[in-house]
């Protein structure tokens, strides 16, 4: 039988965490990537280096859809590097099919899956967040709710973030990333 070509251990070393806004992407992946002594890039902050300014002001002057094709260019420079990274992605990443695919092409994804109730707690107010701007929770609810199937879609693993702390979430993410480099070694090298 062959191997499945989406498996952790057939993917290139990047990781790729992916979640809601407020779900602990970028905290924990600064976190996993000392501990893997990589590289961490939060994708909305290298968008906003490209661009030479900020997401609201992005949104505002390019609307949504002019956000989501930079997002995909710079996703795409990321995952190409051949140097192993982790990867922050913005709550939105997922939406693009071209983007899903590539990040399962190109590393093992991980889901950090939390409630709405749970983002509030993180978020606030939603300011700088121009998706939650009027209703935080009820946008909350409503993007977690629209964006579930492609996180789905587009996760090896799925972590329930909610009642963890960030140690032991970055310690379930870190023994992943550890077994599946592990097993794309072996598969490699053509061990069992």
């Amino acid at each position: 039988m062959a191997p499945d070509p989406h498996s952790p251990a057939t993917v290139p070393p990047h990781l790729v965490l992916v979640g809601m806004m407020g779900a602990g992407k970028t905290s924990i992946g600064r976190r996993v990537a000392k501990r893997l002594h990589r590289r961490h890039v939060d994708l909305d902050k290298a968008i906003e280096r490209a661009a030479g300014t900020t997401v609201p002001e992005i949104f505002a002057a390019e609307g949504e859809a002019g956000f989501r094709a930079r997002e995909h260019a710079v996703l795409v420079e990321l995952l190409g590097s051949d140097v192993p990274l982790v990867i922050s992605t913005g709550g939105g990443a997922v939406l693009r099919d071209d983007n899903r695919a590539v990040m399962r092409a190109r590393g093992t994804v991980v889901w950090l899956r939390a409630t709405p109730a749970t983002l509030l707690v993180r978020v606030g107010d939603g300011s700088g967040r121009p998706l939650l701007a009027g209703d935080p929770l009820g946008n909350l609810t409503r993007l977690a709710a629209e964006r579930a199937d492609a996180y789905r879609d587009v996760a090896h693993e799925i972590i329930d973030v909610d009642r963890l702390s960030f140690d032991t979430v970055t310690e379930r993410v870190t023994r992943l990333v550890t077994a599946s480099t592990t097993s794309a070694t072996s598969a490699q090298q053509g061990e069992p």
